[in-house]
């Protein structure tokens, strides 16, 4: 609440340039005359659709991928050196070779996301096999687990925890990487709404497009916790 009423009462007073930050009700204004006219919730759902596929698929490679590398360290060997040169490439950076070899449609942007997307997860996923507590692994092994058993009955859920940092983590990469894949040749999207109101001087509009996407960033990544902690809700906290 402070930060909107400096954002409303700094240009009114003259501390910075109300030209470039107008008044935080001008933005919510042209915010409502965006979600009036249906343009808001045409660019919302481009974006969304684009930046869910992304991730979804992200997390459907990279969460058997990392616990197929974490467990096995043949994979990890053979792929390693292959990882580290990926891992270490900035999806952005990427960009273009993206829009040369699969054009400026739909698929360049999904595939964008998904790249960006499926470091943290894999690494995270990875992290958390390698550390699974080795008492618990002892203690499954003792009891004669099979190895679908123990991956179902220790490896997962010990692992939950800090696969869900990287999820969480490309959760807000897919929209932040996304956002700037539609700057270049999207005709729909936030990111496209925003570019498209810094061409054309609209200052409100383009803010109240960078509002939306802050939103539904906060709101998917709450909905990756709740999900977190339903599937935590065996883990004792450490207070208890």
């Amino acid at each position: 609440m402070a930060l909107l009423l400096l954002w409303e009462t700094a240009p009114r007073l003259g501390l910075v340039d109300r030209t470039f930050l107008p008044p935080f009700s001008e933005v919510a204004a042209a915010w409502w005359e965006l979600a009036a006219d249906g343009q808001l919730a045409d660019n919302t759902y481009a974006s969304l659709v684009r930046s869910f596929s992304g991730f979804g698929l992200a997390v459907a490679v990279a969460v058997p991928l990392g616990l197929l590398i974490g467990w096995y360290r043949p994979v990890a060997d053979l792929l390693g050196p292959l990882l580290e040169v990926f891992r270490n490439t900035a999806a952005l950076a990427l960009l273009p070779v993206f829009v040369l070899l699969l054009g400026i449609g739909e698929t360049s942007k999904i595939s964008i996301v998904v790249y960006a997307c499926t470091w943290p997860i894999l690494l995270n996923t990875i992290s958390a096999v390698r550390n699974v507590d080795p008492t618990l692994l002892k203690l499954a092994k003792s009891m004669n687990l099979s190895a679908p058993r123990l991956f179902q009955k220790v490896i997962l859920p010990a692992s939950v925890p800090v696969m869900f940092t990287g999820i969480r983590l490309a959760g807000a990469v897919s929209i932040l990487v996304l956002v700037a894949a539609e700057m270049i040749g999207a005709k729909a999207g936030l990111g496209y709404l925003i570019n498209a109101s810094q061409y054309n001087f609209a200052i409100p509009q383009m803010y109240a497009g960078i509002i939306t996407i802050s939103a539904i960033g906060v709101a998917f990544n709450q909905f990756l916790v709740t999900v977190e902690r339903r599937l935590s809700s065996w883990r004792v906290p450490a207070d208890g």
